[in-house]
């Protein structure tokens, strides 16, 4: 993994599905606002979705994915699962989307403005992180967003099968902090006070993860992980300090959400929290 080197601002966007519409609204009012200052963004899952478009300067494209492509059978389909198929196919989505709504990645390298992507790799439980171009975009976004049984396969980088970001780093807060930035903005998916708990659903499903008892390790230590970047946002190191723009407590969309009225006051509700946090900067 190459280090970031001399930079001191970041932003973190964690993932969640369909409460990326949040991230969206907060996203599409900072370019409204001509505010870009980082140095580098770090996201997870949806969050890097979103994050990819904001540093490509396309204010409504994520708002646009989320509110049509997503809600489409192609994406979430019951029916397509008991089948054998994806729940959720997050490969039809970026590339589908991508091929729809194109991103200006020149403007992107020409920022110099980085992206870091999470991934889970499948045979180490461990978080990988990659530097987005234009060479490994389209490996790294699907897998960074495939939820293990939710997708069925196992993208592949560099050789390695790769799955969902979020189950060892949820909100890259920390990895921010260790690349350099001491002024860092996260933007969560969840209201602010919400902690994680062990769910008895890994156990259930360990039948699964035989054959990556590493991963199913990493399912089984998501919650603590979580919590644990959580009490990093909540108490930073003393030379750091962060900034946080949460969905309120009324928020109502969940993962799976399709419903586009909900999505529609999700996506308000970011620029109205982003508007907020712009009075303060």
């Amino acid at each position: 993994m190459n280090q970031v080197s001399a930079l001191t601002s970041a932003i973190v966007a964690e993932g969640g599905a369909m409460r990326g519409i949040f991230t969206a609204g907060v996203l599409d009012a900072l370019m409204q606002a001509k505010h870009c200052p980082f140095d580098f963004a770090v996201g997870v899952s949806a969050g890097s979705t979103n994050l990819i478009g904001y540093l490509c300067q396309a204010p409504g494209r994520s708002k646009q994915i989320i509110c049509d492509h997503a809600t489409r059978d192609d994406f979430i389909s019951w029916r397509r699962y008991l089948r054998g198929g994806h729940f959720c196919d997050v490969s039809w989505l970026w590339h589908a989307s991508f091929a729809d709504i194109p991103l200006d990645l020149q403007y992107y390298q020409r920022q110099k403005r980085p992206l870091w992507v999470v991934t889970t790799g499948v045979h180490s439980g461990k978080s990988h992180y990659f530097k987005i171009s234009p060479d490994n975009l389209h490996q790294v976004f699907p897998a960074s967003c495939a939820v293990p049984l939710a997708y069925r396969n196992y993208p592949v980088i560099d050789g390695e099968p790769m799955t969902d970001g979020g189950l060892t780093d949820s909100i890259p807060v920390e990895f921010a902090y260790r690349q350099g930035a001491r002024d860092i903005t996260v933007i969560l998916s969840k209201p602010l006070g919400y902690q994680k708990r062990k769910s008895a659903l890994p156990v259930l499903t360990r039948p699964f993860f035989r054959g990556y008892p590493k991963l199913y390790a990493a399912v089984l230590r998501r919650a603590q992980r979580y919590n644990r970047a959580l009490q990093f946002i909540t108490v930073p190191p003393l030379d750091c300090r962060i900034r946080v723009i949460s969905p309120p407590a009324d928020f109502k969309v969940g993962r799976f959400t399709k419903d586009t009225a909900l999505l529609e006051q999700g996506y308000l509700q970011g620029i109205g929290a982003a508007q907020i946090y712009l009075q303060d900067v």
